[in-house]
């Protein structure tokens, strides 16, 4: 799933998105509450509509959005066993998100899979805030299921009708705190379960050891999502453990700054994460007479239809025609990705 935060993918319509082959996008309803608001939203018709987006859409709850700015830099806000309090940046505005506000931020939106709010942190945070975090996670997960379960009610929700819900587990790289999470939640009960946490360490490389825990913590049966995975390489071994759900904004803004996806080689082994996969960096002057397609084997309409020679050109004017294609082509590239690797598992 592309990060459509704001409710759209960059440069794309609804028609790009379902021309390139994805399912599915992921929106993030503290985001959306800011920008466009949710007035203007349901005024709309909800999500689905204003984006017309006839697939499935998964928001995200804003637990993210703590770590990456209030964790940071404390100015932007704080957390607290009641929620999150954040303070945008050049406003005077507080926005309070609790568990019970943000599923019905995401209720009223019409999100197909809803997100409990939950408590990220680092991998190498110390011991007492992985604790706290576990802590105030599950706490907020019974909040959310809670409000989930009476929105369920008011609206009078048929169960074939019904949204989803996904709990996050978190716990560091602590075995014990990420099986005190899982156990929790699954009690409580939800639909399906996100990775949570920064799933890098700090070599950007993937944790592999923590995902293969998690993973091995939930039942089968239930989908699992890993939060935040988008490179191409790390989705291949999140697969191959059994990850089935994947967003990230990376595909697309690589698009965006030059970097467009290759296969090296075209059969891909979910045993064997590394090799295959290349990059072209469009703002080499070496394309610049270059009539080929950015991949020979790729049948997104940038590369059947124009060659590198050109996007060169697209890129040097930054025409927003340049930020389309690339941004079709490595999207499309993620969803052949994925085609093959089911099929790899047959």
């Amino acid at each position: 799933m592309p990060d459509a935060t704001y409710g759209y993918v960059r440069s794309l319509t609804s028609a790009d998105l379902r021309q390139v082959g994805l399912p599915a996008l992921m929106m993030n309803a503290f985001h959306l509450m800011q920008k466009p608001g949710s007035t203007m939203i349901q005024a709309l018709g909800g999500l689905h509509k204003m984006a017309d987006w006839d697939g499935v859409i998964m928001t995200d709850s804003g637990g993210f959005q703590a770590y990456s700015l209030i964790r940071q830099n404390p100015k932007f806000g704080s957390l607290s066993s009641k929620g999150i309090l954040f303070r945008p940046e050049n406003s005077e505005r507080k926005l309070n998100l609790t568990p019970e506000k943000s599923i019905q931020l995401q209720f009223g939106y019409g999100s197909d899979i809803l997100i409990c709010l939950d408590d990220c942190t680092h991998i190498n945070a110390d011991l007492e805030q992985q604790k706290l975090s576990v802590e105030r996670t599950i706490s907020w997960a019974k909040r959310a299921k809670q409000a989930y379960i009476q929105q369920l009610e008011s609206r009078k929700v048929e169960e074939a009708e019904r949204p989803l819900i996904f709990g996050v587990i978190q716990g560091g790289a602590e075995p014990e705190l990420r099986k005190e999470c899982a156990e929790a939640l699954l009690e409580i009960g939800f639909d399906g379960f996100g990775f949570g946490g920064w799933p890098l360490d700090e070599e950007s490389n993937l944790i592999t050891e923590v995902l293969e825990l998690v993973r091995s913590l939930v039942p089968v049966e239930f989908p699992i999502h890993a939060l935040g995975i988008g490179h191409p390489e790390s989705v291949v071994t999140a697969y191959r453990i059994g990850y089935e759900m994947f967003d990230c904004a990376l595909p697309t803004r690589d698009a965006r700054h030059g970097r467009l996806y290759i296969r090296k080689q075209q059969k891909i082994d979910p045993n064997t994460a590394s090799g295959w996969l290349g990059f072209t960096y469009i703002n080499t002057e070496k394309y610049l007479r270059d009539p080929r397609p950015i991949e020979e084997e790729c049948d997104c309409p940038c590369c059947q239809n124009y060659s590198l020679g050109y996007l060169y050109h697209l890129y040097k004017m930054r025409d927003p025609s340049y930020f389309r294609l690339a941004t079709m082509h490595n999207l499309r590239f993620m969803t052949r990705l994925i085609e093959d690797l089911r099929k790899a598992h047959g």
